[in-house]
């Protein structure tokens, strides 16, 4: 019940005791909103005096916003009273809605507090039946990310989608995902009295990756654990590829004759490849590798196969079918969001600022005995075939870095409580409410106390 009336007070209450956040949710050369119902709209931006509109098609030309029916603006702020949202495309936000105009699109930030989106974010990366103590921790990690990406980005601090983590507005709330945000109100993960970079996954496919060993600096709170991914239905999974398909994908070599495994890290995941076709020979690392054939993770041993059974070019489903799919999760295909990319991104105004890790009171624990991984040793050489098949058998889905939200599941499920949780996955991290003072770039000076509560 008390959630409940949590849910129904006026939003702008709450969230004008906790930091605000700016997602960007949509961005386009025409947006189209409206009101729930028969309560309007207030738009400021069109002249001195605030408007009254149900709805508003908007749309970018010699770039200044048109509203059809007239009406010009360089900025809109629209805002609502109404409980049930602002109705943007075919989702409602809580909170404002500003619509700007940058390098020729218009870009759509919603403005709310931190608690008011979060919920949201929960429902939006895990599945919201799943046990209580998964949906706090993913909570906590979620709330931690968030709060560190603040003021980085100049016009909004994260994206709805996998680049930052996923927000898909007021539909992705349920009752477990508000309770999931109400009992871990304003907790965050710090280290060394900095927000952590709370990275997380879907699925590490037995033990999670060091962050040094996918992006640049390892973070000692960041280490490799044994994961609890094993009921996962990405924890093992295989594709194939036919001639064709390796001649799409690896244009410059006109396919794979042979492909060699030419470093791996300290879990098995290729960290290195060379692939040798017709016109030449072509060296990948990992990253640049699962991109090319769309693989779930760079957890991998490769094989050519040649015969009956080996044409079919078909993906082969990882695990029985199941009526649950694996959850959306942040940087699936780009490192932006997870953290500092090792090589130029596509998208390099994403990434994130290297934490400092001076001050830093304990080196990282030693990691855990590692479980068997069905993963090709360094330099292994696939030898040439005859029209051949390239088959990925695998493990795990995501970069590896960070809390695996499978294995958050499997812990919650053995009865550990999103504490445990976090620790197992972020080690010698604390657990406590947030304070400007965790983050410079937030504030210069600690209040007291926490900031807020509710």
């Amino acid at each position: 019940m008390a959630l409940v009336v949590l849910a129904a007070e006026p939003r702008a209450a709450i969230s004008a005791q906790e930091p605000q956040m700016r997602v960007l949710v949509a961005e386009g050369s025409q947006l189209l909103l409206r009101a729930d119902a028969d309560e309007p709209l207030r738009v400021r931006g069109l002249g001195r005096q605030e408007r009254r509109l149900k709805r508003l098609k908007v749309q970018l030309r010699g770039g200044r916003l048109h509203l059809a029916g007239g009406g010009v603006a360089t900025s809109l702020r629209i805002s609502s009273s109404d409980p049930r949202g602002i109705w943007l495309g075919t989702r409602r936000y809580r909170g404002d809605l500003r619509l700007l105009v940058r390098d020729g699109r218009i870009l759509a930030i919603n403005q709310l507090g931190i608690e008011t989106y979060l919920p949201s974010v929960v429902g939006s990366e895990m599945p919201s039946k799943w046990p209580l103590a998964a949906l706090q921790a993913q909570a906590v990690a979620a709330r931690t990310y968030a709060l560190r990406q603040r003021g980085s980005k100049g016009d909004f601090d994260v994206r709805a989608t996998v680049s930052s983590q996923v927000y898909k507005g007021i539909e992705s709330e349920t009752p477990s995902t508000l309770e999931a945000v109400a009992t871990t109100r304003s907790l965050v993960l710090v280290h060394g009295g900095r927000l952590i970079n709370a990275v997380f996954h879907s699925s590490s496919g037995g033990a999670t990756e060091p962050s040094g060993e996918v992006w640049r600096t390892q973070l000692p709170y960041l280490v490799s654990v044994a994961d609890h991914d094993d009921h996962s239905p990405v924890h093992r999974w295989n594709q194939r590829f036919d001639a064709l398909e390796l001649r799409r994908r690896f244009q410059e070599t006109g396919g794979v004759d042979q492909l060699s495994v030419l470093a791996t890290s300290s879990t098995g995941r290729v960290r290195s490849a060379r692939i040798q076709g017709p016109r030449g020979s072509l060296v990948l690392t990992g990253r640049e590798l699962r991109q090319r054939l769309g693989l779930k993770s760079t957890m991998v041993q490769f094989s050519m196969l040649q015969g009956a059974g080996a044409s079919d070019g078909l993906e082969r489903r990882a695990g029985p079918d199941r009526a649950e799919p694996a959850p959306q999760l942040i940087g699936l295909w780009r490192d932006s969001a997870s953290g500092p990319s090792v090589s130029p991104s596509p998208l390099p105004s994403r990434s994130l600022a290297q934490p400092s890790l001076a001050g830093s009171p304990t080196p990282p624990p030693a990691p855990p005995p590692l479980p068997e991984l069905l993963i090709s040793a360094p330099a292994r050489v696939i030898a040439p075939a005859t029209a051949p098949v390239l088959e990925a058998q695998g493990r795990g889905f995501g970069h590896g870095v960070g809390m695996s939200q499978w294995g958050a599941h499997g812990l919650a499920l053995k009865g550990a409580d999103f504490r445990e949780i976090l620790r197992h996955y972020y080690r010698g991290a604390q657990i406590r409410p947030y304070r400007p003072s965790d983050d410079p770039s937030v504030a210069a000076s600690p209040p007291p106390g926490p900031v807020w509560r509710g």
